[in-house]
Formats: structure tokens, C-alpha cells, sequence
């Protein structure tokens, strides 16, 4: 089922397109937090968005740049204001399609259709992995935090990776091991604690203390 992500800050509209959608079988999640657009983005690991451009705090202009930095998924704006000043904005900042508001929702579903069949005949979207507002992105191996880059080796990425898609779980150290060095012969366990230790103080210095909890005797885990 395609994931359908929502930012519209009207409600009576929102609902509407909501059930719209819904009733053709896709699945739509409209923003809590207008303040935090790109970590419910990142969380939710929507197919497509659907971006309203007059919005609380940030417009959807800047939404939209901000999603650009970290996926390549179709967005289609909304806007009241129809003027081509505003089509040609959306374009220019990484929009790929228009809808003037008030507008029939069978066109938004029809535009919706048309937008992730041509998307997802070409592939799937980046596979982004969120937590505190950090975002892992699979594809490239980044993380990216408050629009910072966080610098990663290939073995600081193995380990992030591992551990949020474990997210809540404790990974053991065994796995980890196993996960990073991938091999019969002997690594000897220091080598992980070593690794561990650099990650965190990265983790920390970009704003992200006690990011990875250390269970004695067992492993590791993100809560």
C-alpha cells in the first residue's frame, strides 16, 4: 500500500483528502507538529507528499528543500493562490505537480495516481530510518541532523543502521560484530568498543548525547 504524507494545516481539508485517499486504498498520515515536518517526513518513510504551501512557522516552499536534501519521492502542492508566480516557485523548488485550491478531489486523486505511477515504475524511495529528529538515509549512507551533515565511517554507519532498524530492542554485541566484520576469522571484541566510543563522541559533538544506550551484559540499543 503506498504511504501517502500529508501537510495541510486546515483541518476540514485535510480530513477530506484523508478519506479521499483512503477510500481508494492508499494510506494517508497528516503532520502533528508543524515545527517538525522532516523528522514525521523521515519517520513515516511516505511515497509521496502532499504539501500545502501557506503553512504555520515554515511555508511548504522550505518543507519542500528541506525533503529534497534527503529524497527524490514526487510532491504535489496545494496552494490558494493559483497566480503562475506560485506554479512556477513550486517547480523551481522541487515540486512536481500543482493543485489550486478549491479543487475536486477526484483531480487530487488523479494526480496523486499519475504521480506514483510514474515514480515507482522507476524504483522505490530512499529508505530513511528517523529517531530525535537524526535521519539515517540508507541509500547514500548520511546522517543528517537540524539540516547538519554528521561525517560517518563505512562501520559508524553499519552500527546506526543495525541498531535503528532494531530500534527499541537491544542489539548484542555478537550481531554487531557479525554485521560489521562479516567474517569467520577472530576480531577481537575491543575493536567494537573502540568503534562504539568514536560513534558517540560524533553523536555528541552534533548534538545527540546518550544517542546509543549500553546494556551491560547484553548489547546496545536506541529507546
Amino acid at each position: 500500500m503506498y504511504k501517502i504524507f500529508l501537510v495541510e494545516d486546515d483541518e476540514i481539508i485535510a480530513s477530506a483528502i484523508q478519506k479521499q485517499l483512503t477510500a481508494w486504498g492508499l494510506e494517508c498520515r497528516v503532520v502533528s507538529d508543524f515545527q517538525n515536518v522532516l523528522s514525521e517526513f523521515a519517520a513515516y518513510g511516505p511515497h509521496l507528499v502532499i504539501l500545502d504551501i501557506m503553512l504555520p512557522f515554515f511555508n511548504g516552499y522550505h518543507w519542500c528543500t528541506e525533503i529534497r536534501k534527503l529524497s527524490q519521492i514526487p510532491i504535489l502542492f496545494l496552494s490558494s493562490a493559483s497566480d503562475n508566480m506560485n506554479l512556477v516557485m513550486a517547480v523551481n523548488m522541487g515540486g512536481d505537480d500543482f493543485l489550486a485550491k478549491p479543487f475536486d478531489r477526484e483531480v487530487l486523486t488523479a494526480k496523486v495516481q499519475a504521480l506514483l505511477r510514474r515514480a515507482y515504475d522507476f524504483g522505490a524511495p530512499s529508505n530513511l530510518l528517523e529517531h530525535r529528529g537524526a535521519i539515517l538515509n540508507i541509500s547514500d549512507a548520511t546522517l543528517t541532523y537540524q539540516n547538519e551533515t554528521v561525517n560517518l565511517t563505512r562501520n559508524d554507519f553499519k552500527i546506526l543502521q543495525m541498531l535503528l532498524e532494531n530500534k527499541g530492542k537491544t542489539v548484542s554485541r555478537d550481531k554487531l560484530m557479525t554485521r560489521l566484520w562479516e567474517t569467520d576469522s577472530y576480531v577481537d571484541e575491543n575493536t567494537l568498543t573502540v568503534n562504539m566510543t568514536r560513534l558517540r563522541h560524533k553523536l555528541e559533538a552534533a548534538g545527540l548525547p546518550d544517542f546509543i544506550t549500553t546494556k551491560k551484559g547484553m548489547g546496545y540499543l536506541i529507546e
